[in-house]
Protein backbone atom coordinates (compact mmCIF):
# COMPACT_ATOMS: atom_id res chain seq x y z
CA UNK A 1 0.00 0.00 0.00
CA UNK A 2 2.90 2.17 0.78
CA UNK A 3 4.09 1.73 -2.95
CA UNK A 4 1.30 3.18 -4.55
CA UNK A 5 1.13 6.39 -2.01
CA UNK A 6 4.66 6.77 -3.18
CA UNK A 7 3.50 6.05 -6.81
CA UNK A 8 0.42 7.97 -6.43
CA UNK A 9 2.28 11.30 -5.35
CA UNK A 10 5.50 10.60 -8.03
CA UNK A 11 2.89 10.56 -11.01
CA UNK A 12 1.90 13.84 -9.03
CA UNK A 13 4.82 15.95 -9.09
CA UNK A 14 6.09 14.67 -12.65
CA UNK A 15 3.44 16.69 -13.79
CA UNK A 16 3.76 19.46 -11.93
CA UNK A 17 7.34 19.25 -12.93
CA UNK A 18 6.23 18.96 -16.53
CA UNK A 19 3.73 21.62 -16.39
CA UNK A 20 6.59 24.18 -15.34
CA UNK A 21 9.16 22.68 -18.05
CA UNK A 22 6.72 23.58 -20.82
CA UNK A 23 6.06 27.14 -19.20
CA UNK A 24 9.17 28.45 -17.54
CA UNK A 25 10.76 28.61 -21.10
CA UNK A 26 6.98 30.45 -22.57
CA UNK A 27 7.70 33.07 -19.84
CA UNK A 28 11.48 33.34 -20.75
CA UNK A 29 10.32 33.94 -24.73
CA UNK A 30 7.76 37.02 -23.64
CA UNK A 31 10.40 38.21 -21.05
CA UNK A 32 13.01 38.47 -24.25
CA UNK A 33 10.45 41.09 -26.06
CA UNK A 34 11.11 43.57 -24.09
CA UNK A 35 13.78 45.05 -22.53
CA UNK A 36 15.57 45.31 -19.30
CA UNK A 37 13.28 48.08 -17.29
CA UNK A 38 10.28 47.57 -19.12
CA UNK A 39 7.00 46.52 -17.15
CA UNK A 40 6.63 43.08 -19.26
CA UNK A 41 10.60 42.37 -18.84
CA UNK A 42 10.18 42.59 -14.98
CA UNK A 43 6.86 40.64 -14.67
CA UNK A 44 8.09 37.99 -16.87
CA UNK A 45 11.40 38.00 -14.76
CA UNK A 46 9.56 37.62 -11.51
CA UNK A 47 6.80 35.12 -12.88
CA UNK A 48 9.63 32.54 -14.09
CA UNK A 49 11.98 32.89 -10.48
CA UNK A 50 8.25 32.36 -8.58
CA UNK A 51 7.34 29.49 -10.81
CA UNK A 52 11.25 27.86 -10.49
CA UNK A 53 10.94 28.23 -7.23
CA UNK A 54 7.44 27.02 -6.21
CA UNK A 55 6.81 24.22 -8.19
CA UNK A 56 9.80 23.80 -10.71
CA UNK A 57 13.18 22.96 -8.62
CA UNK A 58 10.85 21.66 -5.69
CA UNK A 59 9.03 19.04 -8.14
CA UNK A 60 12.48 18.07 -9.38
CA UNK A 61 13.28 17.18 -5.98
CA UNK A 62 10.05 15.24 -5.45
CA UNK A 63 10.34 13.34 -8.07
CA UNK A 64 13.42 12.47 -8.04
CA UNK A 65 12.78 11.30 -4.17
CA UNK A 66 9.77 9.55 -4.55
CA UNK A 67 11.09 8.00 -7.70
CA UNK A 68 13.85 6.43 -6.06
CA UNK A 69 11.53 5.48 -3.07
CA UNK A 70 9.80 3.39 -4.96
CA UNK A 71 12.81 1.36 -6.41
CA UNK A 72 13.66 1.52 -2.78
CA UNK A 73 10.63 -0.02 -2.06
CA UNK A 74 10.42 -2.57 -5.46
CA UNK A 75 13.71 -3.29 -6.26
CA UNK A 76 13.15 -5.67 -8.80
CA UNK A 77 12.31 -2.74 -10.97
CA UNK A 78 15.99 -2.77 -11.51
CA UNK A 79 16.10 -5.36 -13.82
CA UNK A 80 13.61 -4.28 -16.07
CA UNK A 81 14.93 -2.43 -18.83
CA UNK A 82 12.72 0.36 -19.45
CA UNK A 83 13.06 1.55 -16.36
CA UNK A 84 17.43 1.85 -17.20
CA UNK A 85 15.85 3.75 -20.05
CA UNK A 86 13.58 5.91 -18.61
CA UNK A 87 16.01 6.80 -16.04
CA UNK A 88 18.51 8.09 -18.46
CA UNK A 89 15.67 10.34 -20.14
CA UNK A 90 14.80 11.51 -16.87
CA UNK A 91 18.75 12.37 -16.10
CA UNK A 92 18.75 14.77 -19.54
CA UNK A 93 15.39 16.15 -18.41
CA UNK A 94 17.34 16.77 -15.00
CA UNK A 95 19.99 18.42 -17.48
CA UNK A 96 17.62 20.29 -19.21
CA UNK A 97 15.86 21.66 -15.97
CA UNK A 98 19.45 22.92 -14.78
CA UNK A 99 20.00 24.31 -18.58
CA UNK A 100 16.79 26.55 -18.68
CA UNK A 101 17.84 27.94 -15.12
CA UNK A 102 21.50 29.13 -16.67
CA UNK A 103 19.40 30.19 -19.78
CA UNK A 104 17.20 31.88 -17.97
CA UNK A 105 19.56 33.89 -15.19
CA UNK A 106 21.48 34.99 -18.39
CA UNK A 107 18.02 36.41 -20.00
CA UNK A 108 17.49 38.07 -16.49
CA UNK A 109 20.78 39.75 -16.82
CA UNK A 110 20.37 41.02 -20.47
CA UNK A 111 22.20 38.48 -21.62
CA UNK A 112 20.70 35.79 -23.09
CA UNK A 113 22.69 32.83 -24.39
CA UNK A 114 19.73 31.93 -26.60
CA UNK A 115 17.80 33.53 -29.18
CA UNK A 116 14.31 33.67 -28.65
CA UNK A 117 13.55 31.12 -31.46
CA UNK A 118 15.88 28.40 -30.63
CA UNK A 119 14.03 29.18 -27.25
CA UNK A 120 10.81 28.12 -28.74
CA UNK A 121 12.55 25.24 -30.32
CA UNK A 122 13.40 23.54 -27.42
CA UNK A 123 10.19 23.92 -25.49
CA UNK A 124 8.90 21.40 -27.10
CA UNK A 125 11.58 18.87 -26.05
CA UNK A 126 10.68 17.96 -22.44
CA UNK A 127 7.07 17.22 -23.63
CA UNK A 128 8.67 15.16 -26.58
CA UNK A 129 10.68 13.06 -23.51
CA UNK A 130 7.86 12.80 -21.00
CA UNK A 131 6.49 10.64 -24.77
CA UNK A 132 8.71 8.31 -24.20
CA UNK A 133 9.18 7.79 -20.86
CA UNK A 134 5.36 7.39 -20.41
CA UNK A 135 5.63 4.77 -22.96
CA UNK A 136 8.24 3.75 -21.41
CA UNK A 137 6.37 3.16 -18.27
CA UNK A 138 2.98 2.11 -19.53
CA UNK A 139 3.76 -0.48 -22.11
CA UNK A 140 6.88 -2.07 -20.78
CA UNK A 141 8.67 -2.28 -24.17
CA UNK A 142 12.08 -4.00 -22.96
Amino acid sequence: MLYLWVKAFHIIFVVAWMAAMLIYPRYKIHQMSSSAGEPLFDTMSEAAIRLRRIIMTPSLILVWVLGLAMIALNPALLSDGWLHAKLVLVLGLSGFHGWLIGVGRSIDQGTPKISAGTMRMVNELPFIIFIVITILVVVRPF
